[in-house]
C-alpha cells in the first residue's frame, strides 16, 4: 500500500450536482391576484457545480469558497431534516456571475441541494428543493428543466411554459452588483392596470413559447424591461433597444433584479452571424464589455402547470 493511500483521510460519501444559470427573465411583474410577484425564466448555458464529501471523523460543514454561507445554510438545513447529522465539505464552483441578475445565488442552492440529497441517498424532487429554499431566500425556477412561470418570492411553480429553438443573448453588464433580498424587499409600484398588462403579457408569452415564436418572445421581453424601469432603472436599455433595431434583433431581455442587459438574436437565423457581431460592436463601444449567452432548449419538455394559467382580466 502507498504512503499516500495508507495515511489519506477516510471519505465518506461524495455527492455532485449541478444547476444552470438565467439571463435575467423574458417577464417579471406582479399580478393581478394575492402572492402575484412572479417571473418567467430564460435559461442559459452557464452552470455552477457542487460537490459534497462528507467526513465520518468530523461533525462540521464547511463550504469552500467562504464567502458561500446561503449553499452552507441550506446543506446543514438539509441534513437536520434528514436526522443525519454529517461533517463533510461542500465546495461550490460556478461559471455564473454574482449579482447581476443571473440566478447565481438560486444555482448555487439548487446545485447544492443536489449535491447533498445525492450523498446522503435522499431523494431531492423539486417540490422538496422549493420548501428548503423558501426558507432562505427568493429564488428563480432554475430547479426546472424548462422555460417556467415561477413566484420567486414564496418559491412556488405556477406552470412549465415548455422550450424554445436556441437564441443567443449578446449581453452587457452596467456593473456593480445586487442583492436578491434586498431588492424583493423594494416596494413594487405597479398599479391596477399594470398587473393587468403582466397577466395579459403572461398570456401571450405562454402562447409564444407554445408556438415557438421568437419574434413575440423577444417583443414581450422587451416590454417587460420597460415597465421594470420604474423599480430598477437601466441607463442603458435605450441605447440596446436602438442596437436590437439596427442589427436586426428579436428584443432586449434584462435581468430585472440585476445589471445585465441583452440583444435576443434568432441563431438559426442566416444572418446570425453578421448580426452577433454587429451587436457585440456596438455593446461593447456602448459599455465597454460584452459577453455572448447561449439559451438552452429542453426538447419534449412535458407542460404542467401549478395554477390557472393565464390569470383572467
Amino acid at each position: 500500500m502507498k504512503l499516500s493511500q495508507q495515511f489519506a483521510p477516510p471519505r465518506g460519501p461524495t455527492g455532485v450536482g449541478t444547476a444552470f444559470g438565467t439571463f435575467g427573465e423574458l417577464l417579471q411583474g406582479v399580478l393581478p391576484e394575492n402572492d402575484g410577484d412572479f417571473l418567467v425564466t430564460l435559461p442559459v448555458a452557464r452552470w455552477t457545480m457542487a460537490t459534497f464529501r462528507q467526513d465520518p471523523d468530523s461533525s462540521d460543514l464547511v463550504v469552500q469558497p467562504s464567502h458561500k454561507k446561503k449553499a452552507l445554510q441550506l446543506a446543514r438545513m438539509i441534513t437536520e431534516e434528514a436526522l443525519q447529522p454529517a461533517g463533510g465539505v461542500l465546495t461550490v464552483t460556478s461559471v455564473i456571475p454574482e449579482g447581476k441578475g443571473l440566478a447565481s445565488s438560486s444555482a448555487d442552492l439548487v446545485a447544492t441541494a443536489r449535491a447533498v440529497g445525492q450523498a446522503l441517498n435522499i431523494k431531492m424532487p423539486a417540490s422538496c428543493i422549493e420548501r428548503f429554499l423558501a426558507r432562505i431566500e427568493p429564488t428563480d425556477g432554475v430547479l426546472y428543466p424548462a422555460i417556467v412561470a415561477f413566484h420567486h418570492r414564496s418559491v412556488r411553480l405556477r406552470a412549465v411554459l415548455g422550450s424554445l429553438p436556441s437564441m443567443a443573448v449578446v449581453g452587457i453588464d452596467e456593473g456593480g452588483a445586487v442583492d436578491t433580498v434586498d431588492f424583493n424587499r423594494i416596494p413594487k409600484p405597479f398599479t391596477t392596470a399594470d398587473r393587468h398588462e403582466y397577466a395579459r403579457l403572461l398570456d401571450r408569452l405562454t402562447v409564444a413559447v407554445c408556438r415557438s415564436d421568437l419574434a413575440e418572445v423577444g417583443s414581450i421581453a422587451t416590454r417587460s424591461a420597460l415597465m421594470n424601469q420604474s423599480l430598477r432603472h437601466k441607463w442603458s436599455l435605450e441605447p440596446m433597444r436602438e442596437i436590437c433595431r439596427e442589427v436586426g434583433g428579436l428584443g432586449v431581455a434584462v435581468g430585472h433584479s440585476g445589471t445585465t442587459l441583452g440583444v435576443l438574436l434568432d441563431t438559426a437565423d442566416p444572418a446570425y452571424t453578421h448580426r452577433a457581431t454587429a451587436a457585440a460592436r456596438a455593446c461593447s463601444e456602448l459599455a465597454g464589455n460584452v459577453a455572448v449567452y447561449r439559451t438552452l432548449s429542453f426538447p419534449n419538455t412535458p407542460l404542467r402547470t401549478a395554477s390557472a394559467l393565464p390569470v383572467p382580466v
